[in-house]
C-alpha cells in the first residue's frame, strides 16, 4: 500500500486532497498527532505538483486541522476543529480528575429561577441585551473596579473570546497566550488562522517581560486569564497586573483580551489589566463555573468599538442569545443568599486545592494552585504519572494538552475532591517517580 493509500489522500486539486484528509480527521482514520507525509512524496505518488499538494497542506492549516512544524513536517492538530460524535471520559472505573467540572453541589438549585421564566416566548425585534440582566451586570463588573459602560451577552467564555478576537483580528496575525494555556484558546487559533506566541506564567499571572517580548515579535493581542487562569491557577495581584499595564502602555495598540472565567469562585480578586480609556480591551466572564456550565452564556464589557462590533456580528449571526437563559441568569443573581452561597464555593475550592496542593508537598512533589478549581503538577515524564493514577482510581490530563514551551505536568481536578483523597492521590503522583519498596511519607 502506498503513503497516499494510507493517509487517505486522493484527488488531484489542492481542495480535493484537503477535503480527503478532513474526512479520515472526522471518521478517526487519521489521529490528532499524526505525522503527515512529505510534500514530494504525497505530490509524486498522486502525480500532481509540490505546489498543489503544499497547497493543500495550506488549507489544512488555514482551517486548524493540521500544524506546520518546519524541519519535523505537518502533523494533525492535537485537537481539530471537527465534531466526531464522541466526547472524551475518563476509563470506566476511574475517579474523574480530569475534566475541569465545578462541583455540582456547590452549584445553585435553578428551581426556584425556572418556576419563575415567562410563559411566552420573546418575539424578534427585542433588545439583544434585558434591561435587568444587564443592570445587575454592571453591578457585578464594577464592584471589581471594571467600566461596565459597554456591554453586551455572548454564549459562553470562548464564543466571547472569539468573536473579540474576529472584531479586530485577521488571519495570519499573532497573539500572546498564556502558557501553560487553556486547550480550546489554541484550538480557536487555529481553526481562526491566527499564531500564538507563548508567554510564561507564575503563581502571579502572565510574566511581564515575556508579554513585552511577545509584542515586540508583532503580536496584535493578549488573551490571559486574570484569575484561577486553567491550568496553572495564576492569579494577578495589583503589583502584577501594574507591571502589565506598563508593557501594554508601550504597545497602545494591542487588544487585551481578559478570559474570567471563574469571576471570584476560584479565588482572587484583580481584573482589569488594560489601561482606562485603551482603545481595544474586553473582559469576558462566563456564569458556567459560578452558576452552572449548561448555561451558555457570558458577558462581554470593553470599550464602545468593540462592543458594537460583537454585537453587530452577533445580529448577523444567532441575532442574540435566548432571553430565557438571559431570564434564568438574573433570576439566579437576584437569589436571596447567592452571595453567601458563592463565598462557601470559593472557600471550599480553596480547601480542597490547597489539601492536595499539602499533601503532595509533604511527599516532597511542588505543585500550583493559587487560585481555581485545578492543581499542576511539574513532573519529569506524564505518562508514568497517569499510569500510576490510572491504577489508584483515578483520571487526570497530561500536560501536554496544554503546553506550548512549559516542561512536562499533568493537571489535576480538585474542585470536587474529598479530603480523604488528597493523599491517595499525592500517593500515586509520587509512586511514579519513587523506587520501588521506597516508604511513602
Amino acid at each position: 500500500m502506498n503513503v497516499t493509500e494510507l493517509f487517505y489522500m486522493t484527488g488531484r486539486r489542492a481542495v480535493d486532497i484537503a477535503a480527503a484528509v478532513e474526512g479520515a480527521v472526522r471518521d478517526g482514520r487519521l489521529q490528532p498527532g499524526e505525522h503527515l507525509p512529505t510534500v514530494r512524496r504525497v505530490a509524486s505518488e498522486l502525480g500532481v505538483s509540490p505546489a498543489t499538494v503544499a497547497a493543500a497542506y495550506r488549507e489544512l492549516g488555514r482551517r486548524g486541522l493540521a500544524v506546520g512544524s518546519g524541519r519535523s513536517g505537518t502533523t494533525i492538530a492535537p485537537r481539530p476543529p471537527l465534531h466526531a460524535g464522541v466526547t472524551a471520559r475518563p476509563r470506566p472505573g476511574l475517579r474523574d480528575l480530569a475534566q475541569g467540572q465545578p462541583d455540582p453541589r456547590l452549584l445553585p438549585d435553578w428551581s426556584r429561577a425556572l418556576a419563575a421564566l415567562p410563559r411566552r416566548s420573546i418575539l424578534y425585534g427585542a433588545s439583544m441585551v434585558d434591561a435587568d440582566l444587564a443592570d445587575l451586570a454592571r453591578e457585578r463588573l464594577r464592584a471589581d473596579g471594571l467600566d461596565a459602560s459597554h456591554l453586551t451577552v455572548v454564549g459562553g467564555a470562548v464564543d466571547g473570546i472569539e468573536r473579540v478576537l474576529e472584531a479586530h483580528l485577521r488571519p495570519g496575525d499573532s497573539v500572546a497566550v498564556e502558557d501553560p494555556v487553556y486547550p480550546p484558546i489554541l484550538d480557536l487559533l487555529r481553526a481562526m488562522s491566527l499564531r500564538a506566541q507563548a508567554v510564561r506564567v507564575d503563581a502571579r499571572g502572565m510574566l511581564a517581560d515575556d508579554l513585552e517580548g511577545a509584542l515586540r515579535r508583532g503580536a496584535r493581542a493578549v488573551v490571559m486569564t486574570p484569575r484561577s487562569q486553567n491550568p496553572f491557577g495564576s492569579a494577578l495581584d495589583d503589583l502584577r497586573r501594574t507591571e502589565l499595564r506598563r508593557v501594554l502602555a508601550r504597545h497602545p495598540d494591542a487588544l487585551v483580551v481578559e478570559d474570567d472565567h471563574a469571576e471570584a469562585v476560584g479565588g482572587g480578586s484583580v481584573v482589569g489589566v488594560a489601561i482606562p480609556g485603551s482603545p481595544a480591551w474586553a473582559v469576558v466572564r462566563s456564569v458556567s463555573k459560578t452558576l452552572g456550565p449548561d448555561l451558555r452564556l457570558a458577558i462581554v464589557c470593553g470599550d464602545q468599538g468593540t462592543v458594537a462590533r460583537v454585537e453587530g456580528r452577533l445580529a448577523v449571526g444567532p441575532g442574540w442569545v435566548s432571553h430565557l437563559l438571559q431570564r434564568l441568569v438574573i433570576g439566579l443573581w437576584s437569589r436571596p443568599g447567592l452571595d453567601l452561597l458563592l463565598a462557601h464555593s470559593a472557600d471550599t475550592y480553596r480547601q480542597r486545592r490547597e489539601g492536595l496542593i499539602d499533601a503532595l508537598e509533604r511527599r516532597g512533589i511542588p505543585a500550583q494552585g493559587a487560585t481555581g478549581l485545578n492543581v499542576w503538577v511539574p513532573v519529569e515524564a506524564e505518562a508514568p504519572v497517569l499510569d500510576s493514577l490510572a491504577e489508584a482510581g483515578y483520571a487526570a490530563l497530561p500536560g501536554e494538552r496544554f503546553r506550548i514551551a512549559t516542561g512536562p505536568g499533568v493537571r489535576i481536578t480538585c474542585a470536587s475532591l474529598d479530603p480523604s483523597e488528597a493523599g491517595p492521590v499525592a500517593d500515586a503522583v509520587a509512586a511514579a517517580g519513587r523506587p520501588a519498596g521506597a516508604r511513602l511519607a
